[in-house]
C-alpha cells in the first residue's frame, strides 16, 4: 500500500517553533515499521505546505497525520478534511495528544485514531486495510464508525532495541538539514528511552506511556548515533538520565566508536548533583547543553506540581553544568497568580546568575494530564490554540495586558538586555565562516527572540478567542 504520513505546519508570533524545529522523529519511527512491506512518504508541512500537490502526485491509499500537541488539533483535523476531499483515503491520526484525547478526532474525515506508541499498531493497520482484515482484531485503535469504538489497550514494546531505525531517508537530505535548536543546525534528533518516573502533574508524557519506563541499549544507540551524519544531536528523553549505569556506558561507547558530535539533553537536578561525573563523562565526548527544569523558585512552587525536588538542589545542579562550560536552559513555569513582584524577582534571578538559555512557560492543563482535572472548572478559555505554553488558560491576577507585558520582559531580559547575545557573536561568525550557519538563519532566530520580547504579541489570539466565543 501507498502510505503517506504528515507533520502538520507551524504557527503562532510568538512561537517555539520559530527557534526550535526538529525533525519528525515519531513519524520517521512509524514509517520505519513499515517501509519494508510498503511504499511511505513522509510530508513535513513545516517545509512544505502544498500538501493537495503531494497526495496528487503520490496518490496514496492510507494518510497518517501526526497530532503530539494540543495546539495541533485543529490543524489535524483540518488536514484530514483536505485529504477526504482530495483522494478519500483512509485518515488515522496518532501522536501524544490524540492518544490522551481521541474523542477530540470523532470526525467523518478521520477513520480512527492510533493510541499510545504507533510503529507497529501503525503495521498492523497498514497491513489489515491491504488484506481487508476486521480492524477491530487490533488492539489500540479507536475506531470512528457512527460513534468511536476502542479496540481494547495496546501492551506497550518492553525492548525499544525491537523498535524499527527511524526511516530518515524518506526526507531528503536538503530537507533533514533544514532542522534546527536555536543556533544548531543541521540538527539531528534521537529518542534513547521512553517514559519518566516522576508524577510532575503537568506532564503528559508518563500518562502516555502509563508510568512505565523503558530504554534502549547503549549499543542500539551508539549505531543510531553512528547513522546520522549532522554534527549536532538533541536527545529527545524526557529524562535522559532515566539510569546513570546506562547514560555512562553510552558515552563510553561513543568514545570507542570516535562519534564526534556535540549533544544536548534534559535531565533532572537531583541526578546531576548525586552523580555529577556523568556531567564530566558527557562533556568530555561532546555534552554542550543541558535542560533542566527547575519550574519554580520557592519550594510551595515546585510541591504545587508536585516535582518532588528543591531550589537547592536546581542550584546545586545549575553550579556544576556551568563548572563544566555547557549552556544550561533552565525552564520556569510561570503561574496565573504572579504578581509584579514574582516577574521581577525571577528577572533578577536569570541575570544574577548568568543563566545563558532560560525558558519561561505559563502553566498549560493540558487535556489528559492530573493538572487538567484538578483545574478543568477554572478553564478560561478551551480554544487549543492557545495551549501554547505561552498564554493562558487559566484567570490570571494581574490584567491580562499586564501579565503578557510581563512575561515578555523576561525574555526581554534575558535575551535582549543580558548581553547573551553579544557574548556569542564570535563563535556564530566562526560558524558562518564554516558554513555551519547561515546569516538568514541566524536573523530568524533573533527575530523570533525579538517576538517573544514584545508582550502585544500575546494579546492577539486571546482577542481572536473573545471575539469568537472560543472560552469557557
Amino acid at each position: 500500500m501507498k502510505v503517506l504520513l504528515v507533520q502538520p505546519p507551524q504557527f503562532g508570533k510568538p512561537g517555539f517553533t520559530k527557534i526550535a524545529m526538529v525533525e519528525p522523529l515519531g513519524l520517521e519511527m512509524v514509517a520505519g515499521a513499515l517501509v519494508d512491506d510498503h511504499e511511505v512518504r513522509i510530508h513535513d508541512m513545516r517545509i512544505d505546505d502544498d500538501l493537495e500537490s503531494a497526495l496528487k502526485s503520490f496518490k496514496p491509499d492510507a494518510v497518517g497525520i501526526s497530532c503530539c500537541f494540543t495546539i495541533d488539533v485543529y490543524r489535524a483535523r483540518s488536514i484530514a478534511r483536505r485529504v477526504k476531499a482530495c483522494c478519500a483515503p483512509f485518515v488515522f491520526i496518532g501522536g501524544l495528544h490524540a492518544s490522551l484525547n481521541p474523542p477530540d478526532f470523532e470526525d467523518e474525515a478521520i477513520d480512527c485514531i492510533v493510541v499510545g506508541a504507533g510503529e507497529f499498531a501503525a503495521r498492523e493497520l497498514i497491513d489489515a486495510l491491504e488484506s481487508k482484515r476486521d480492524l477491530h482484531q487490533i488492539e489500540g485503535l479507536v475506531l470512528n464508525n457512527g460513534g468511536q469504538t476502542f479496540t481494547g489497550p495496546r501492551t506497550q514494546v518492553k525492548d525499544l532495541d525491537k523498535l524499527p531505525f527511524p526511516a530518515r531517508h524518506l526526507l531528503p537530505k536538503s530537507r533533514r538539514h533544514r532542522y534546527f535548536f536555536n543556533f544548531w543546525k543541521p540538527l539531528a534528533t534521537i529518542e534513547t528511552a521512553r517514559g519518566c518516573p516522576h508524577r510532575c502533574n503537568f506532564c503528559s508524557v508518563w500518562t502516555f506511556f502509563e508510568g512505565r519506563c523503558t530504554t534502549k541499549s547503549p549499543e542500539r544507540v551508539a549505531e543510531e548515533l553512528a547513522r546520522r551524519d549532522e554534527r549536532y544531536v538533541l536527545i529527545t528523553d524526557d529524562n535522559f538520565l532515566l539510569s546513570v549505569k546506562r547514560a555512562k556506558r553510552i558515552a563510553e561507547i561513543i568514545e570507542e566508536r570516535g562519534i564526534e558530535k556535540r549533544y544536548s539533553f534534559q535531565a533532572r537536578s537531583d541526578t546531576i548533583v548525586r552523580h555529577p561525573e556523568i556531567i564530566s563523562q558527557w562533556k568530555k565526548v561532546g555534552l554542550s547543553h543541558v535542560f533542566i527544569g527547575f519550574e519554580s523558585l520557592d519550594e510551595e512552587g515546585l510541591e504545587a506540581v508536585n516535582k518532588k525536588n528543591s531550589v537547592e538542589t536546581n542550584e546545586d545542579a545549575l553550579k556544576i553544568c556551568q563548572d563544566h562550560g555547557l549552556s544550561v536552559t533552565t525552564a520556569f513555569i510561570i503561574n496565573p497568580d504572579f504578581e509584579q513582584s514574582d516577574f521581577e524577582r525571577l528577572r533578577n534571578y536569570i541575570v544574577d546568575r548568568r543563566i545563558s538559555l532560560p525558558q519561561f512557560t505559563v502553566l498549560t492543563p493540558l487535556p489528559g494530564t492530573d493538572l487538567f482535572r484538578e483545574v478543568e472548572k477554572k478553564i478560561m478559555f478551551r480554544n487549543y490554540e492557545l495551549y501554547d505554553f505561552i498564554h493562558s488558560v487559566l484567570p490570571t491576577k494581574l490584567d491580562p495586558k499586564e501579565f503578557y507585558r510581563e512575561f515578555a520582559s523576561l525574555y526581554s531580559a534575558a535575551y535582549i538586555n543580558s548581553g547573551v547575545l553579544k557574548r556569542r557573536s564570535a563563535r556564530l561568525l566562526r560558524d558562518i565562516a564554516a558554513r555551519r550557519l547561515s546569516l538568514p538563519h541566524i536573523i530568524r532566530v533573533l527575530r523570533a527572540a525579538r517576538e517573544f520580547a514584545d508582550g502585544a504579541n500575546y494579546m492577539a489570539p486571546l482577542k481572536t478567542a473573545q471575539r469568537t466565543g472560543e472560552t469557557g
